[in-house]
């Protein structure tokens, strides 16, 4: 049968939801109506009702973790309502049947429900499968405010394969319903074994309710074979959406520019304003010539060079090293691959690669899809040529390296000329500068590009990642690779190598608030499995210690703590022979509570390691510069390193993803009592921008992501711990996906064609213009 461990319950309950006991035929003569089986094994073809609310909520399917749900009535149309409540960070109802759904003999179709959004405003939410071997996948949506219709996302066939090199793919038919996109990177997915899916919220600000009925699965419409060809035009614009901010002609980018030029001229920005961007109606501080924090009346701040109080707000990524998109083209000469050990820049944060002639000589397609994406490439002859680039490694997606394109950087010297090499750059430094001031923001967030540095007209965060052929550990996922072993000497060496690069670009200037090392490290969850919380320490206690540095003072460590090895196995319920034994390779598979408790100490000893090498080198080359912490994500955040990073960093910093701060899920920092800062966060839409994917938070549309970047900052403002908030990022990513990974989301103040959104600058101008005001109380 099609669904093979569909029960006969299951069969049943999936008749349920149309009324009038229909036959599978139904299916044929009427494609747009849901089969019902009458008995089990009918269950052959599609369309067909999967899930019915009422009948389903009898047999127990239906589980309820901090969301609350209302029941249709027997008979009813109506879905079930769903209430996910803003005091609860991660409220979600799951559908959970007797026995799996087997969906791997069907092929090529899609899952489907109805939704009415019953909230005041826009809901983002989160749909996610799981299988029965712990595998999931996890889809997300925002519908407009009043929405009634149909949200679907292809499941199975090559519609629903993500493997183009982009976070969204396009709208695979034409349809009035939403798709929903995933959340970011995935998982295989195991169809023979669904056991559960799963409708949540995460960290919203405000009470959410949907109504959600008539989960079915359908065959996937034949829209052709060319539904990803030529999807973006000569200025890197999606070629088969309508969007307001389209431009056609390079006369009309010029005329854009030389528009909003005039304005940035006659609004240069708030009048509260000190030099370095503080609170010059403010208290006067004392002044250190840096920037430093301190608590005034029971609330955090940053205070700038002259003693103003100073919170930092601005866009994160202001730079072009990563919005190049991946051209399908790749070379066979090896040369162009080479990779240096003493390099201390990461593949994504490099700037145009210029590639030979020598190298171009052996140039092939090493991805069809790809290269068919665009409508338009220059020829190498061609005076836009000068943005083609280079990628030799790559993060995710099908091309593991190859040929790159700019169309931002082509779209400003379109905009702006070339009077002399290079100048659209200049250029585009020097408006980005007095957008910074026009639109309010007082500095720049992490990852600015060091042309910067100079400026004196904007702060900035310097940045560095310490990369190199060190030891490293594996965690249970790896996000974004593997964990260093910061006890192996090497990464101490290539910690002080990055760092003495970033003081010769900063030379100690007084207009770098601080300095951000790394980004999201994979030290694990912090709740869950052991494995997921402690994952790093699990695998470096599996290392022989005469490899491993990690290892070997993990094992020093213990041996300390415990004495002879017999304590060690009383404690652990293990049974190794000697402590020789122990650090050869300890492989557990058993945790007892003694064990796990030395863990999470081991995990904390690995964090207090790295932020010890970090810490103690940036105070030897920049002693006067704040260091900001390890811009943990959520998904990153270990209580054992948050206690770790406290010993040694000015500010914390997260990154945190969500629709704002929820209190009760921050409050843990007024403890802390440190100045935390937001490394990145972002909202997109998709309804009327060029990209396909919203971004991890997504709104409704360009107004509707101008009030949640409000909601949100106004979330920040309101915690006497927060010193500031970096929006990521500047430009919107590509419409195929940036190189390193394929993010293509909206999340750009800008457009590909360096066009401001005007409700995000409006709502931006909102909130930057009274911060200080507000914020301060005076």
């Amino acid at each position: 049968m099609a669904l093979k461990s569909l029960s006969y319950a299951v069969a049943v309950a999936v008749t349920l939801a149309c009324a009038g006991g229909a036959q599978a035929s139904d299916a044929v003569e009427n494609p747009a109506k849901p089969s019902m089986p009458a008995a089990p094994g009918a269950l052959k073809q599609l369309p067909a009702t999967i899930v019915d609310f009422v009948h389903a909520s009898e047999r127990g399917w239906l589980v309820a973790d901090r969301a609350e749900l209302k029941l249709p009535e027997k008979g009813s149309a109506q879905g079930l309502g769903m209430r996910f409540p803003a005091a609860s960070h991660t409220p979600v109802l799951s559908i959970v049947p007797d026995t799996p759904w087997d969906l791997s003999s069907l092929d090529d179709y899609n899952l489907a429900f109805d939704v009415t959004n019953l909230a005041p405003a826009s809901t983002h939410f989160y749909v996610e499968l799981f299988d029965a071997h712990g595998g999931s996948q996890s889809r997300e949506l925002s519908v407009p405010e009043g929405y009634e219709g149909t949200v679907f996302f292809p499941l199975a066939g090559e519609k629903a394969a993500m493997d183009k090199g982009m976070w969204a793919n396009p709208m695979p038919w034409v349809t009035d319903e939403l798709k929903m996109v995933w959340r970011s990177w995935h998982g295989a997915l195991d169809l023979a074994q669904i056991t559960k899916i799963s409708f949540f919220t995460i960290g919203v600000l405000q009470d959410r309710e949907l109504q959600v009925g008539n989960i079915q699965l359908r065959p996937n419409p034949d829209a052709g074979q060319d539904w990803t060809e030529k999807l973006v035009d000569r200025f890197g614009q999606a070629a088969k959406k309508d969007t307001p901010l389209k431009v056609a002609s390079e006369a009309e980018l010029k005329a854009l520019a030389e528009k909003e030029l005039a304005s940035l001229a006659q609004n240069t920005g708030p009048e509260d304003r000190s030099r370095f961007g503080g609170y010059k109606d403010g208290p006067r501080l004392e002044a250190t010539g840096y920037f430093r924090t301190e608590k005034v009346d029971g609330k955090w701040w940053m205070v700038d060079p002259e003693g103003y109080m100073f919170f930092s707000h601005g866009p994160a990524n202001v730079r072009m090293s990563n919005l190049t998109t991946l051209t399908g083209v790749d070379f066979k000469d090896p040369s162009v691959r080479v990779v240096h050990a003493d390099e201390v820049t990461p593949e994504d944060s490099m700037g145009i690669v210029k590639v030979s002639d020598k190298v171009r000589a052996s140039r092939y397609i090493i991805n069809d899809t790809r290269h068919d994406m665009f409508a338009w490439l220059p020829e190498y002859d061609h005076p836009l040529a000068d943005h083609y680039s280079y990628r030799r490694s790559t993060h995710k997606g099908p091309v593991p390296h190859g040929e790159t394109y700019s169309f931002y950087r082509a779209n400003l010297e379109r905009r702006y000329g070339e009077t002399a090499p290079e100048s659209y750059v200049k250029q585009w430094e020097e408006v980005t500068l007095q957008r910074m001031n026009s639109w309010g923001f007082t500095s720049f967030g992490n990852w600015v590009d060091p042309a910067f540095y100079p400026n004196e007209k904007v702060p900035y965060f310097a940045n560095g990642w310490i990369i190199g052929d060190y030891q490293t550990l594996s965690g249970d996922t790896n996000h974004w690779g593997l964990m260093p072993d910061f006890f192996d000497p090497v990464f101490a060496e290539r910690a002080r190598a990055t760092i003495e690069v970033i003081a010769n670009d900063v030379q100690a200037s007084p207009w770098c608030v601080g300095v951000f090392i790394d980004n999201e490290k994979s030290w694990g969850e912090r709740e869950g499995t052991v494995a997921e919380r402690y994952g790093v320490i699990l695998d470096a206690l599996s290392k022989d210690a005469a490899n491993s540095p990690a290892k070997h003072a993990f094992t020093r460590r213990l041996q300390a703590q415990y004495g002879t090895v017999a304590a060690l196995n009383r404690a652990w319920g293990s049974q190794f022979e000697s402590w020789e034994a122990f650090a050869a390779g300890a492989s557990l598979n058993e945790h007892t509570e003694a064990q796990v408790a030395d863990l999470s100490s081991l995990l904390e000893a690995l964090g207090e390691q790295y932020f010890k090498v970090v810490h103690g080198t940036l105070k030897e080359y920049l002693p006067d510069h704040l260091y900001m912490g390890a811009r943990m994500a959520n998904w990153g955040m270990p209580d054992e390193i948050i206690k770790a990073s406290v010993k040694y960093s000015d500010v914390l910093s997260f990154n945190i993803y969500e629709e704002g701060m929820q209190t009760h899920q921050w409050d843990f920092l007024e403890d802390i009592d440190l100045p935390v800062v937001i490394g990145e966060f972002h909202i997109g839409a998709t309804s009327d921008s060029d990209n396909y994917h919203p971004g991890i938070v997504s709104a409704a549309s360009q107004k509707d992501r101008a009030r949640m970047y409000k909601a949100y900052m106004r979330s920040v403002l309101e915690k006497d711990y927060m010193v500031g908030a970096h929006w990521f990022q500047y430009v919107d990513e590509p419409v195929t996906g940036r190189a390193f990974d394929g993010e293509n989301a909206n999340i750009g103040f800008v457009t590909v064609t360096d066009i401001p959104y005007p409700e995000m600058v409006e709502a931006a101008k909102e909130i930057t213009f009274d911060l200080y005001r507000e914020r301060y109380g005076k």
